[in-house]
């Protein structure tokens, strides 16, 4: 049974619909919303199969697609995924809770050639399940295709943490960035983009 997430999803609450229709909003007026798909775009081959992993409502997967890949997105609120269909219908968007889930039962043919975990998705997941996130989503990637991750730092999850649990799901830290247009990693940055990869056999 799943644990309970840092992630509010009583839908009572109205906050995933609030956050869905910020966003909306945003890009109503002209904000950029696409620099962590320009990241994983710049480093994928064209016409790739990405899985957007804590995809909320869509944005990051949506830009993907723009740019001509092919996208299966996944989160566990409801709400988030309700709006990501609406606003974009063209791409296959799934309720599935990233400590549990198994797209190859669901009928996936084959594996991602990356996968992207943006938005803090790392600090809203349940307590404990961070290791467990990371090797289903790694077990979803090609081997050595990237899994792009980025988050917050001292936001009570520390990067220590982090690289011991991407260690645990067998995956490697390729390469650090501290922000999403990739300027240099340094130990004061309040924010990791980590590259990882699943060692080919």
């Amino acid at each position: 049974m799943a644990r309970q997430t840092r992630w509010v999803t009583d839908t009572s609450t109205g906050h995933a619909q609030r956050m869905a229709d910020r966003f909306r909003q945003m890009a109503a007026a002209g904000h950029d919303l696409a620099g962590e798909a320009r990241t994983l775009d710049a480093i994928i081959a064209p016409g790739s199969t990405v899985l957007d992993a804590g995809c909320g409502s869509g944005r990051v997967g949506a830009a993907l697609a723009q740019r001509g890949h092919t996208v299966v997105g996944i989160d566990a609120d409801a709400t988030l995924i309700e709006a990501a269909r609406q606003d974009y219908p063209d791409i296959e968007w799934i309720v599935g809770d990233l400590a549990e889930f198994d797209l190859r039962v669901q009928g996936q043919p084959r594996l991602f050639d990356a996968a992207i975990l943006a938005g803090n998705v790392m600090l809203y997941l349940a307590p404990d399940t961070e290791a467990e996130v990371l090797r289903r989503v790694g077990a979803h990637v090609r081997p050595d295709g990237p899994v792009v991750v980025g988050f917050g730092t001292g936001r009570g999850y520390a990067l220590t943490d982090f690289d011991a649990h991407a260690a645990e799901a067998g995956l490697i830290v390729d390469q650090r960035f501290a922000t999403w247009d990739l300027r240099p990693w340094h130990a004061d940055s309040d924010f990791a983009v980590t590259v990882l990869r699943r060692p080919a056999a």
